[in-house]
């Protein structure tokens, strides 16, 4: 049964089009995420939902005495308010569950006034308050921004078990893959829904792109056979002949499939010598708080950091000492000369909203090199999704996303050759995160990232450090689900998910916990350890019999295109290239094939 019908709304923002004529409709039950590149409208709809806004033509139709709650990004809160006056107003059963809430998301001080708190706390107080309220609806907007894992968890539990009616936007794929049972995604001003979870939202997005193109190419063959048909002069007397130029009118007429771009950026071309950044005995601690104690590490050359830890355990205060911009207690950092840092903070940047979008990045740099070759602001503009119409707009007319990304784009801008990165998936789309992994995979350089988005840990991080709040750091290769399979084998899991992590076993200590003087740093080796796959290799290993299976096919099937073609010169150019091309992907998947299967047996016979 439908309880909320979106019906043909439309909404435009000055010149901008978030809507056009768009409908959905919104079960009893309905476990919604919300998807899109950022600006298209995702936050908008929450409100519209919620009534705080309205569409410029259409309805939006909820069902009489329907209650709805919403969590927004940026909540609003009384004047001079502490917690306890703010989230505990309704009775003693809701206010013990408020309270329960918030000690699950890290809030014990209830007597702490608003205005002193955060602004991941004061997310946290109005999710907490939020969820002990009576409600039919719950409308979630980034709900796991600023958690972290053990409260992720929680929620994610949550929400599993809640039983009415949920629609959220989240960039966390994990996490809507374990919570919801449809996927919304806006495109273009239109509504799409799926029937599925993320992962299976991803195929059916495939299977109707490519419906639509095969229309499309239909479109376009018969368009052709039409126009043929009016150039040889045929004149409109018959009413046969007419309707074949009224159906060609149409067809000129028809919509061609509007693709969905993607943000594109070959790595950049960068120097570093054999010094990267060296930690020697660094401690810190913010009165009785100890951050980090007598810790020492090197940083390799191409090396990917995952840090992760509970709230207030010093992740951004490690990132911030690395990048210079906060003084450890004792101890000190060594940068290499040649190493230059690019650091992406968590906290929202100011920009003058005066400032046109084009100016922004020349005046970070008017060219970056890269790999294929030098590429002007205005180019590297479009290949982050800003349209030209957008590059000489005002940054004041930018959403909170499209910010966010700009910003992105000016940290890459800098030819940095190590990357900082303070919980980059706050705020940035699902498409922007996914092609942002790509190029950290691609770069020349060094990546340390803050992160509470597993899915982006396991695609970018080769090894976890993992921070407990008591000083301490720990040590695990691999990304994060790497990280929650060794925690599993040592028995217990680490305070990032919630659970009392055990002492590593002195044979398995890392550098940091051994020995941190300078000159064992500099002669310590990895000790030795059993072969695994880590996560990306287990995953490729599980699909490459398949991928070279669909390779091979996809020769036979150009080798027959050949033969037919034999006689057509032009085709046959193209066809001998795409078979060459073909062949060199072929050849590289069966030497990956050999390494796999070869680490496969060694793994087997440990």
């Amino acid at each position: 049964m439908n309880i909320i019908n979106i019906e043909h709304i439309s909404k435009i923002y000055g010149e901008k089009v978030i809507y056009e004529d768009a409908s959905f409709g919104i079960q009893q039950g309905d476990k919604i995420g919300i998807v899109g590149i950022n600006g298209t409208g995702k936050s908008t709809l929450l409100r519209m939902i919620a009534g705080e806004e309205t569409p410029d033509a259409g309805q939006i139709i909820r069902q009489n005495g329907l209650k709805i709650a919403y969590v927004a990004q940026n909540p609003v809160f009384p004047a001079d308010a502490d917690i306890r006056s703010y989230a505990f107003t309704r009775g003693a059963g809701e206010d013990w569950q408020a309270e329960s809430n918030l000690r699950e998301l890290g809030i014990t001080r209830f007597d702490e006034k608003i205005s002193h708190l955060s602004g991941g706390q004061k997310r946290r107080v109005v999710l907490a308050k939020t969820l002990a309220e009576d409600f039919d609806v719950l409308l979630l907007d980034e709900p796991t921004n600023h958690l972290d894992g053990e409260m992720i968890t929680w929620l994610e539990e949550y929400l599993r078990a809640y039983r009415g009616t949920l629609i959220m936007v989240t960039h966390d794929r994990y996490f809507l893959d374990r919570v919801t049972n449809r996927i919304l995604e806006i495109s273009h001003g239109k509504m799409y829904g799926y029937d599925a979870d993320y992962s299976g939202f991803l195929e059916l997005k495939a299977a109707r792109e490519e419906m639509e193109l095969a229309t499309e190419r239909k479109r376009q063959s018969v368009l052709r056979m039409e126009l043929e048909w009016a150039k040889r002069g045929c004149r409109a007397r018959t009413t046969k002949q007419r309707a074949r130029l009224e159906r060609l009118e149409a067809l000129k007429n028809g919509k061609a499939p509007v693709q969905d771009q993607t943000v594109e950026l070959g790595s950049v071309e960068t120097r570093m010598g054999k010094k990267t950044i060296e930690l020697h005995h660094i401690s810190k601690s913010y009165g009785e708080k100890k951050i980090l104690e007598d810790y020492s590490y090197i940083v390799l050359k191409n090396q990917r950091l995952g840090i992760i830890g509970p709230n207030g355990c010093g992740k951004s205060t490690l990132l911030k000492i690395i990048a210079g911009l906060v003084e450890p207690d004792a101890g000190h950092v060594e940068i290499g000369e040649t190493i230059k840092i690019g650091y992406f903070a968590q906290e929202e940047q100011h920009m003058d909203d005066s400032q046109r979008v084009i100016d922004y990045v020349k005046d970070i740099a008017e060219y970056i090199t890269t790999t294929d070759g030098k590429i002007s602001a205005s180019a590297l503009l479009e290949r982050f999704l800003f349209t030209p119409d957008m590059q000489y707009a005002p940054i004041g007319k930018l959403s909170g996303g499209e910010k966010r990304r700009l910003y992105l784009l000016g940290v890459l801008a800098e030819n940095a050759n190590v990357l900082l990165f303070d919980e980059a998936g706050n705020n940035l789309d699902i498409p922007t995160l996914t092609i942002l992994e790509d190029y950290l995979n691609s770069f020349n350089g060094i990546v340390i990232t803050v992160s509470h988005d597993r899915y982006f840990l396991d695609n970018v991080a080769d090894r976890i450090l993992e921070l407990d709040g008591n000083g301490h750091v720990s040590q695990y290769e691999g990304g994060y689900t790497d990280y929650l399979r060794a925690k599993e084998e040592r028995g217990g899991q680490g305070s990032a998910d919630g659970i009392q992590a055990r002492e590593l076993p002195k044979t398995e200590k890392t550098v940091q916990e051994t020995d941190t003087s300078s000159d064992s740093l500099k002669t310590w080796k990895q000790p030795s350890r059993k072969l695994k796959f880590t996560y990306k290799e287990q995953r490729e290993y599980e699909t490459i019999d398949d991928d070279i299976a669909a390779l091979e096919q996809k020769l036979e099937f150009i080798e027959r295109q050949i033969e037919a073609n034999a006689t057509n010169s032009v085709k046959l150019r193209e066809l001998m290239a795409e078979q060459e091309e073909t062949q060199t992907l072929l050849d590289e998947k069966t030497e990956r094939w050999v390494y796999l299967n070869d680490l496969a047996e060694k793994i087997a016979g440990q």
